[in-house]
Parts: structure tokens; sequence; C-alpha cells
């Protein structure tokens, strides 16, 4: 890992530390799903495990953009789940890989990285072969970030707020199909990765 401020409280650095492991998980689920050639992706070592890398600068800065502007609301506990969702051509949508997290905000005992990025590396591992639990995905597919706050952050506080808006997604009406990829709870961090699959009497569009 990168060198941090030592001014960096144990809480500021466990987020630091899971926003970084967003931007992984997230490349590496666009990766696995095979959206793009495998030519718009190149290996890396991250948390001593092989994962993708964007090679693609425009694919490279929405995701790196996206999820640095959480860091400030993952700080102040406001951010409930990061979702990566896929849609048909129709913007229904097909599938979630979702992120529930919750950050401990009075941990104030040093945080061991090497024992929190084991942990996390462990996602890593999952994600890489979990395919034959997803959806084969239409050619003419779209997919986005969305992030489900507690509250909406007011736009006035913070210029970060201004990225994110109200999602005008359609969601399911039935409650989806949840598979359990990988989880973890520690004093620091919990957090667990499931996918979301829509029911079996979802009606395939919505008004």
């Amino acid at each position: 890992m990168d060198s941090r401020d030592n001014k960096v409280t144990p809480q500021g650095e466990t987020v630091q530390i899971l926003v970084e492991f967003l931007e992984v998980a997230i490349t590496s689920i666009v990766f696995l799903k095979g959206i793009y050639p495998s030519g718009a992706f190149e290996r890396r070592r991250y948390m001593n495990a092989v994962v993708q890398r964007a090679r693609h600068p425009e694919l490279q800065d929405y995701i790196h953009s996206t999820v640095s502007g959480l860091l400030p609301f993952i700080q102040k506990g406001l951010v409930e789940r990061v979702a990566v969702i896929f849609f048909n051509g129709e913007n229904i949508q097909v599938e979630r890989f979702v992120f529930k997290l919750i950050v401990n905000q009075s941990y104030k005992s040093k945080v061991e990285n090497s024992d929190l990025e084991f942990a996390l590396r462990s996602f890593l591992i999952k994600l890489s072969v979990t395919e034959p639990l997803t959806k084969t995905l239409p050619t003419d597919c779209k997919w986005e970030i969305t992030a489900y706050f507690q509250t909406l952050p007011s736009s006035g506080t913070s210029k970060d707020a201004e990225l994110w808006i109200p999602t005008d997604t359609k969601q399911w009406q039935q409650p989806p199909i949840i598979t359990p990829i990988k989880s973890m709870h520690s004093q620091p961090l919990s957090l667990q990765l499931y996918l979301e699959h829509p029911s079996l009497s979802e009606p395939k569009s919505c008004e």
C-alpha cells in the first residue's frame, strides 16, 4: 500500500483502504462481466492478489472519480450500499453486485492494515470465481455505479455532493433473489458482497 498521512485517524484510514478496495473490486466486476474487450484491462497485483486495472482512460476515470467521491460520505456514515448495476437495452436492471458496508464511526484503536487487507483480499479472490453465479448479459447492456445513502447529502455542504443526484433507474417491483458472495465483520469495518437478480415473478417491463 502507499504511504498515508500520519494524522489520518484510524477510522479515516480504514475508509481510505475501503475506497481503494472498492475501486479495484468494481473494476474486477466489470472485467468479469466481459462488457469490454480483454485488451481494455491489464493485470496488476493488489493486496498480493492478481487483479485487473482498466487501461481505457475514460473507463478508469469513471470508476476512480465515482468511488473516490464517496470517501467523505463513507467517513460520515452516510453510505449504506454501493452497487454495480447492469441494464438491458430497455434500461431494465438485470443484475446488481452490491457492497453493503458499515464503518464503525467510534472506532479509535490502531487499524492493523495487514489484517484488514487480508480480509479484503479474500473478496477479490472470491470475485474471480463468481462467474457461474452471474447472468449472461445482453450485447446491448449498460452499467453504472450507484450509491445508496441513508440521507441524501446537501449540495450546499460539499462540492462532492454535487456529483450525486437521485437516480431515475427503474427499480424492481418484487424483492430480488439474493446470492451471497462474501462477508466480513470486524470492529472497524463490516462488509458484505452479494448478487441481486430479479425474482421470477418480476414484470419484464415497468410502466
